[in-house]
């Protein structure tokens, strides 16, 4: 589904006028335009085919080693506010014969990201859809995130950080895989 920006636009400048500001302020006129552009991209992961993002970019690779790549920055809105949190992923897997390009799992955490999101559910996403697309033996995905909704409103508490876990296959029903990854991961003494 495309974003029609001309439909967005009238109700931000709505907006502005219901929350006490005049859209025909200077320094207001385009914002209703840079809005719209702002929520098309910052939704795009509803609008993304996934074949494509990984493109075949799926290798055969004989090993039970894991493979880990840290520290992906994360930018998603909170779908109860539609304020940004962002953070960090760390995604851990033991494949079974295929691996990803390493850019793909920055590009799929993106795809979800670029959501109306829960940070919960984007884990989750992230761990099942690296599991299913190379029928991994394990996987592990952790986020950690800083949510300006906690952070600039309500209990607005600076230093708070969300942390989320999804661990299947090996990663689930084995202590010692768990724990190569979060030390791995920089979140266990080694």
């Amino acid at each position: 589904m495309k974003v029609d920006r001309s439909k967005i636009e009238p109700l931000i400048r709505q907006l502005l006028i219901e929350i006490g500001e005049d859209p025909q302020r200077e320094g207001l006129l385009q914002t209703p335009k840079r809005v719209a552009e702002a929520l098309e991209f910052l939704t795009s992961g509803n609008r993304v085919d996934l074949e494509r993002l990984i493109n075949g970019a799926v290798f055969t690779q004989e090993t039970n080693s894991m493979v880990i790549v840290k520290n992906i920055e994360v930018y998603s809105l909170c779908e109860h506010h539609m304020l940004p949190f962002f953070g960090r992923c760390h995604i851990g897997y033991i494949p079974s014969g295929r691996v990803f390009g390493v850019s793909k799992l920055a590009r799929m955490v993106d795809m979800y990201a670029r959501r109306l999101q829960l940070q919960e559910r984007l884990t989750e996403q992230i761990s099942k859809e690296v599991m299913e697309s190379i029928d991994a033996k394990g996987v592990g995905v952790m986020i950690e995130a800083r949510h300006l909704c906690m952070m600039m409103r309500g209990v607005e508490k600076q230093n708070s950080v969300m942390i989320t876990s999804s661990v299947l296959g090996t990663f689930r029903e084995s202590t010692a895989t768990r724990e190569e990854f979060l030390a791995l991961i920089g979140n266990r003494p080694t």
